[in-house]
């Protein structure tokens, strides 16, 4: 199996979802690509089956704020102090979709845990909500207001969030590893009731958190990105090739 690597700096929201569907649908069966981005300018991603309505679009055009629809599922994610990662691999056996979505954030975590001997106590969630009812609730527009099972949680609470699809023989798995806390803001840019947006700012506020949070000091996003790069390597035990 030949692994790349792929860092693509500051890119628009349209550039990166693009992006991830390329490598996706031009993946071969001996490849797979580890991808880190981040967004400019900030961006709002709604899942692929998630309604636009929810979302306040003339506040977002106001604010510079793009909006784009992700190819995976998961609910709608404010873009900013964070970088993203994206994984594409062919499915093969022994491994099922759920195992690589663990192994990728034991991958993820593995970084981490380089970057900052601190976050070692960052681990996986280990129960999965019942989505179907928490989507029903106004609270269940956010993404991060509810961890899945295996994504990365610290202190309780959600430091990466992830999503996963199927394509054929392909998987596509991304998600945000939150760096700061404009993520936090997602509340300013939905529709909804006073009491809704409460809900949702005090979800995202009790039950998220942030490297900047933890660490108490500024993220340094270029040692991140390369320790998250040897920490994939350690995991998978692999090397990227050069490019």
């Amino acid at each position: 199996m030949k692994w790349h690597f792929i860092n693509s700096g500051f890119q628009t929201g349209i550039f990166n979802m693009e992006f991830d569907l390329q490598l996706a649908n031009n993946c071969k069966e001996d490849e797979s690509y580890f991808r880190l981005y981040r967004w400019k300018p900030y961006c709002i991603s709604l899942g692929a089956n998630q309604s636009v309505d929810s979302i306040d679009l003339e506040k977002t055009k106001r604010d510079n704020i793009d909006v784009v629809q992700r190819p995976t599922g998961g609910r709608a994610i404010l873009h900013a102090k964070e970088i993203t990662y994206s994984v594409v691999l062919p499915l093969r056996a022994p491994l099922t979709p759920s195992e690589i979505y663990r192994e990728i954030n034991y991958a993820l975590l593995s970084g981490l845990f380089l970057y900052d001997e601190q976050l070692s106590e960052a681990e996986l969630e280990m129960q999965q909500p019942d989505f179907s009812s928490i989507y029903k609730e106004g609270k269940g527009v956010a993404c991060f207001a509810v961890s899945a099972r295996s994504e990365i949680k610290y202190d309780g609470k959600k430091l990466v969030g992830s999503a996963q699809r199927k394509l054929g023989n392909i998987i596509l798995q991304h998600g945000s590893i939150l760096c700061g806390k404009y993520h936090r803001r997602m509340v300013e840019y939905l529709h909804g009731s006073e009491q809704e947006k409460f809900e949702v700012k005090d979800d995202l506020e009790k039950k998220t958190t942030e490297l900047e949070t933890i660490l108490n000091q500024p993220t340094d996003y270029d040692f991140l990105g390369e320790s998250l790069k040897s920490g994939f390597e350690n995991h998978f035990k692999i090397s990227f090739l050069n490019e």
